[in-house]
């Protein structure tokens, strides 16, 4: 990359360059900095990124308990699995995600799924019931972690 702005007096050192690709970086004193790719992935220089990614897909055909690595994936039951399935959300004692962790459930076939939870507590919103829910075929549905124990859940085709 060419260094195309150098900000010694205005930023204490910091140091912003790009290159033909379009990508940009922004290097501040010591280690500190951000790449933002031509494609618009932010990367700090720790090597996590921010911003907007995807949603990830975990395509399940056969009853699933979530893991820690599920946080922003989908859970998908594809069509070619015509069978009742459950995923269960797991307690925070044996698997703690972070509060504010979203995972999104897509059943594609005409058998349901029920999206179930063990110890903790499962909200459907708007309603405010409590406990396992249905998806329906086509239909999709986020739960969202709001205190260590309790996870609030909307969507289309959910009961």
């Amino acid at each position: 990359m060419a260094t195309i702005l150098n900000a010694d007096n205005i930023v204490g050192g910091a140091t912003v360059t790009g290159d033909a690709s379009g990508s940009l970086a922004l290097q501040g004193a010591g280690n500190t900095g951000i790449t933002i790719s031509s494609t618009g992935v932010a990367t700090l220089s720790d090597g996590n990124q921010i911003g907007y990614l995807n949603i990830p897909q975990n395509s399940q055909s056969a009853n699933y308990t979530l893991v820690l690595a599920d946080s922003g994936d989908h859970i998908f039951h594809p069509s070619s699995d015509n069978n009742a399935r459950t995923f269960t959300i797991p307690a925070n004692s044996s698997v703690a995600f972070v509060i504010g962790t979203a995972v999104t459930f897509i059943n594609m076939a005409a058998a349901n799924v029920t999206i179930a939870i063990t110890s903790d507590t499962l909200t459907l919103s708007p309603s405010g019931t409590s406990g396992s829910r249905t998806l329906a075929q086509y239909g999709s549905a986020t739960a969202i972690k709001i205190t260590s124990t309790q996870w609030l859940i909307s969507g289309s085709g959910l009961t």
